[in-house]
């Protein structure tokens, strides 16, 4: 591992913090902050803690000495000053000589000394930070030093790894024991470089920034010229089928699978967003011979627990063709999982000094030979995350085999570090949105409704993926909301199939589907050509007739319902003059959506349309809207909002509809009107 101190960037740092008031210590605490936080091999996803010593004047002009810490839940690689709250030292420093210290006490001495009281919490390891002498300290989750400390003889490689170099403290869980216990073990080995945390990571320090940094990237590299010095043998590949199906044809069934009953009378479901991830590494280690044993000794690090749970949920190879199979498999593969899971919290509360409450038995990853594996989260930031610290573990894990045999901390450490409360806090406490954890393909979705209707779904806390035949458009509302961009013809089926297996292998599979794209095409129908109003079927109806089979396919395979929602126009039931090549297959499509309804009911998938008239959108642009105005002799504003309200209708507007059916969790056939009153157009 190499430094990436730069004294040039060092300088630039403390020059832009130093104009906005901060000081040299704290600037050159960020910069190298952000160099660890930028090296995934070192941390990741809020992992790891930084802390400088120096003093600050407080509200009284008066100097004090703090220490600035990483604050709880941030991410070292983006971090700025506020991230470090500074904490009185005196105060944390006469806490030693306490016997004990709950973990109540901890946090209310921390936050009750804070200089800015509405900073974040301290991070955990505060009280180590401020025990240890040393004015810069850095802490990481080293992949390379749990590979060599993640051992049983972990002491042992340690000690010729590292010799003097670095004292060893053994496992202990974060807060006020630990920070006695790793004062302790620095005051009987004072000159140390750092400490190695046995199955948890590594502190370094120094008297500078760079100091503490570059020792850190020292004592890293050293442990990774160990595992170097280890076979590098692959994993005995497991014996697997001669043709494996995909992870856009199995990640629906997990989805369904992992997907917890809140209202099951109502089909309603906590469901979770997937991660796909099948690099050469990781498709070594879930084809190993061995994946059920090494798989299962736990976490890498403690700190992974809340995110990965104690283990992953390892499933069968699923063969190509025979998904039926491998879901009825993977159902009794949950099923103990969940078991298995309750088990383990029972065993484990029972023993405890503080009783918990039970977390939820899904597992949130999933390692599939022949495939991958699969991060789960409740959002798709939450499933990535899952999915990176999978991978991280299955670096150590490989890293660790390649010089001994892995071990992780003991079940009981596992079972009261993920039911902390201070760790569970890092996830935080924030409601969720109405329609987080759901995944929503739009299809049209580069522009107009749309555009507004990604964008809905997307603030409603949807994972929304964005098609449309445009791809620079298509880039630029996902880009703008966070989503995901598909290319593709909506009249070509088999680039629907394969914008729907995309939709799954990114995300899961698929929840709602606005069913939108069209164009409204314009002549006498007994005088238009055969060529256009087959087009506009093309279109019209025959698209949301593919994109309705795709997303029924996928949703009938999780088996927790769904929504469909097409865009049907008030052209489907008040037809105008010369619209019948768009009028006509709209009134198809508002038929397609009822059977869809009658159909699918059963599987708990609803099917509803919004009728819309006279929208700025590509179907009436600019110059349309001009043209029909001056036709009827007014302003383009009254002929806009020629309706009962009087009032323009909007694509916002439209948008907003989409989003109140896919949340009537108990209506379907339904066809909501969006025109500001056009009586003509109502259903009766």
């Amino acid at each position: 591992m190499k430094s990436l101190w730069s004294d040039d960037d060092s300088k630039t740092a403390v020059a832009r913090y130093g104009d906005k008031g901060i000081g040299e210590d704290l600037a050159l605490r960020v910069y190298t902050t952000r160099l660890l936080g930028g090296e995934p091999r070192l941390v990741l996803h809020g992992g790891g803690n930084t802390s400088v010593k120096t003093a600050v004047k407080d509200l009284l002009g008066e100097i004090v000495d703090v220490l600035c810490v990483k604050g709880s839940g941030w991410d070292m690689g983006g971090i700025e000053p506020a991230g470090l709250p500074a904490v009185r030292l005196a105060p944390l420093l006469r806490l030693r000589s306490l016997v004990s210290l709950t973990d109540e006490e901890m946090v209310n001495v921390q936050r009750s000394n804070l200089l800015d009281s509405t900073a974040p919490n301290p991070s955990v390891e505060t009280l180590l930070h401020a025990f240890l002498p040393h004015k810069f300290i850095d802490h990481t989750h080293a992949n390379a030093v749990l590979a060599i400390s993640d051992q049983p003889d972990g002491d042992a490689i340690c000690r010729e790894v590292y010799g003097s170099r670095v004292a060893i403290v053994p496992y202990i869980m974060p807060g006020f024991a630990l920070a006695k216990a790793a004062a302790e073990v620095h005051e009987a080995h004072p000159d140390v470089e750092g400490l190695v945390l046995q199955k948890h990571g590594i502190f370094s320090f120094g008297a500078s920034a760079q100091e503490a940094y570059e020792r850190m990237i020292a004592l890293v590299t050293l442990a990774e010229v160990r595992l170097e010095r280890g076979n590098n043998r692959k994993f005995k590949v497991a014996a697997l089928p001669k043709s494996v199906a995909t992870a856009a044809e199995i990640a629906p069934i997990l989805r369904g699978l992992s997907a917890l009953p809140v209202k099951p009378e109502s089909g309603v479901y906590r469901r979770f967003v997937i991660a796909y991830r099948n690099g050469s590494d990781v498709l070594n280690y879930v084809n190993g011979a061995e994946l059920s044993r090494y798989s299962q000794q736990g976490v890498v690090t403690p700190d992974h627990a809340i995110r990965t749970k104690p283990k992953p949920i390892v499933l069968p190879a699923p063969v190509a063709g025979g998904l039926d199979r491998f879901a009825d498999a993977a159902r009794v593969a949950f099923d103990t999982y969940k078991a298995d899971y309750h088990a383990y919290f029972v065993r484990n509360n029972a023993i405890s000094d503080v009783k918990r409450k039970e977390l939820d038995g899904a597992p949130r990853v999933a390692l599939v030979p022949g495939v991958g594996v699969f991060g789960f989260g409740a959002s798709a930031k939450d499933a990535r995350i899952a999915a990176d610290l999978a991978e991280t573990t299955i670096e150590v894990i490989t890293n660790a085999e390649r010089i001994g045999r892995f071990e992780s901390i003991r079940e009981f450490d596992v079972f009261d570090m993920e039911h902390w409360s201070l760790e569970q806090a890092k996830l935080g406490k924030s409601a969720e949105k109405p329609l987080q954890r759901q995944v929503v393909a739009v299809t049209g979705g580069g522009s107009g409704i749309g555009a507004a209707t990604a964008a809905a779904f997307a603030a409603k806390g949807a994972e929304v993926a964005v098609i449309d035949r445009d791809p620079a458009l298509a880039e630029e509302v996902a880009r703008k909301i966070g989503g995901f961009a598909i290319v593709c013809d909506v009249t070509d089926r088999a680039q629907v199939a394969s914008a729907f297996e995309r939709v799954a292998e990114t995300y899961g599979g698929v929840d709602v589907v606005v069913s939108n794209a069209g164009a409204a095409w314009q002549g006498r129908i007994g005088e238009v050509t055969e060529a256009i109003l087959r087009e506009s079927f093309e279109l019209n109806f025959w698209a949301h007739q593919f994109v309705a089979q795709q997303a029924v396919r996928i949703m009938k395979v999780q088996g927790t319902g769904g929504c469909l929602l097409f865009n049907t126009s008030k052209q489907a039931v008040n037809p105008g003059p010369d619209f019948g090549p768009y009028g006509l297959p709209k009134a198809a499509t508002l038929f397609l959506m009822r059977q869809y309804a009658i159909d699918y009911g059963k599987s708990g998938i609803r099917s509803n349309a919004v009728n819309a008239d006279r929208i700025r959108s590509g179907l009436l642009n600019d110059e349309m809207i001009a043209a029909r105005a001056k036709a009827r002799g007014v302003s383009e504003r009254t002929y806009m909002a020629g309706n009962l309200l009087e009032r323009e209708v909007t694509a916002e507007d439209v948008a907003q509809c989409f989003v109140a059916l896919a949340l009537a969790e108990k209506t379907t056939g339904a066809v909501l009107t969006c025109d500001g009153g056009n009586v003509a157009a109502a259903l009766r």
